[in-house]
């Protein structure tokens, strides 16, 4: 009886801690942008450059060495084949950056919405690692949600979208958090992306 007890408390203990995580699993809701906004978006996903940082000085050069090997340390549990960890890493820098984002942001903000997992798929539909949902490929993309599993395309749309959202709440990261989330005015996914983004600060 007592086994049976456990096992019953230990199922429930899962079930709830299943429905946490995928509480907070994207899902951006589609709502009308001005046209400027969506052709705007549609330019800066349609980019076919790769994701190279260039530097104009040798010091934003070595920062970036530094962040990228410290990272790529933090990274090791999660992604362990260190070629995928630095290819990962350099999309990240890249479009972070692009998009005018701290990349502890991006990161700690990946970490809540996938765990890191570049197949993920959450109950809403929402994909890969930044929980990017699917209408999006329609609204700023070429139509083909496939792609929203390939790392830049993922990353490309998560960290622009973000990006516009903050402008929407006139730079607000708690609201245009929520609002990425599809959750604007709750507390739960915007405190846990903060709290992860510290996880995840780079000291110069």
């Amino acid at each position: 009886m007592r086994t049976w007890l456990r096992l019953r408390l230990l199922l429930t203990w899962l079930l709830l801690l299943l429905c946490s995580s995928q509480a907070l699993a994207g899902n951006q809701k589609e709502e009308a942008i001005a046209d400027s906004v969506r052709l705007a978006l549609a330019k800066v996903v349609a980019d076919p450059r790769p994701p190279k940082a260039a530097f104009d000085k040798i010091d934003d050069r070595i920062n970036y060495l530094h962040w990228l090997g410290e990272m790529s340390d933090r990274l090791k549990r999660r992604i362990p084949d260190k070629q995928m960890r630095l290819e990962f890493l350099e999309t990240v820098w890249y479009e972070a950056k692009r998009a005018g984002l701290d990349t502890g942001l991006v990161l700690g903000l990946m970490q809540v919405e996938s765990g890191f997992k570049k197949y993920a798929v959450s109950i809403v539909g929402a994909r890969g690692l930044m929980q990017v949902m699917p209408f999006w490929s329609r609204v700023i993309g070429d139509g083909d949600p496939k792609k929203l599993f390939q790392m830049q395309t993922n990353l490309r749309y998560g960290c622009s979208i973000l990006r516009m959202y903050i402008d929407m709440e006139g730079g607000n990261l708690y609201l245009a958090l929520g609002r990425y989330n599809g959750s604007r005015g709750r507390a739960e996914y915007p405190n846990a992306v903060l709290a992860n983004w510290k996880k995840w600060e780079f000291q110069r």
